[in-house]
């Protein structure tokens, strides 16, 4: 996906086409700035191999319910890296190490992930802990609403916004806190980064991409007519 000097790679971050993606993309057209969708702690987590650990002053600080989130989210993310035999996270450590090996600057491009668990503890209703419950109990002895797509590839736009549009009705808080607050700081910092005028690939979940190309040209047309405003003045 691609908007002026900005090149977005959608990806899985289980899957071995977004590793492919992420070498072929950089190899190709030698950015001048590489951007993830990593903060520096989950950066160094996944550089380190190693689990992300929160101390008990951590875990009161960002909240019970978004440590166990963090826990619940790395054990799915690792077991289905098993079946791709791609660990979680690897095309961002791929598109980190590429920026050393070429002397690219990196630009970390995503919110402190402190600051995204504690939004999360906050926002996580007793509606959305009930519709998990269901959710639960079905996956396991109900009809199967299927949505099926292969984990080695990045998903077709048309499965990424069924599965967008499911999280927004079940678990709306969720969504507005892991999706649209987050896409609004990437839109942000790529924005900012866009003004250099230097060529960009950024590397981040296919579940981003569109939205986050449309807030980046929503801060275009304010800033465009807030440069008007000021030259009338």
């Amino acid at each position: 996906m691609q908007y002026k000097n900005l090149t977005i790679i959608g990806t899985s971050h289980i899957s071995r086409e977004s590793v492919n993606l992420v070498k072929s993309a950089i190899n190709k057209d030698n950015p001048e700035i590489i951007a993830i969708e990593l903060d520096k702690n989950r950066l160094h987590s996944l550089l380190s191999k190693q689990k992300s650990k929160f101390s008990i002053k951590a875990i009161l600080k960002i909240g019970i319910k978004g440590y166990m989130f963090s826990l619940l989210g790395a054990w799915a993310e690792k077991k289905l890296g098993k079946l791709t035999g791609v660990s979680p996270g690897e095309e961002m450590i791929t598109a980190a190490k590429l920026a050393k090996k070429h002397k690219i600057p990196l630009a970390l491009i995503d919110q402190n992930i402190e600051i995204t668990l504690k939004k999360f503890s906050k926002a996580l209703t007793w509606k959305e802990k009930w519709n998990f419950l269901v959710d639960l109990i079905k996956s396991a002895f109900g009809k199967k609403e299927k949505i099926e797509f292969d984990l080695n590839s990045v998903p077709e736009e048309e499965i990424i916004e069924k599965l967008m549009n499911k999280v927004k009705v079940r678990y709306p808080s969720i969504y507005n806190v892991l999706i649209k607050d987050r896409n609004k700081i990437l839109a942000k910092n790529l924005f900012i980064l866009m003004k250099k005028d230097k060529k960009i690939i950024a590397v981040m979940g296919a579940g981003h991409c569109k939205e986050v190309i449309s807030l980046i040209k929503d801060m275009e047309a304010f800033s465009v007519s807030q440069q008007i405003k000021k030259n009338k003045n």
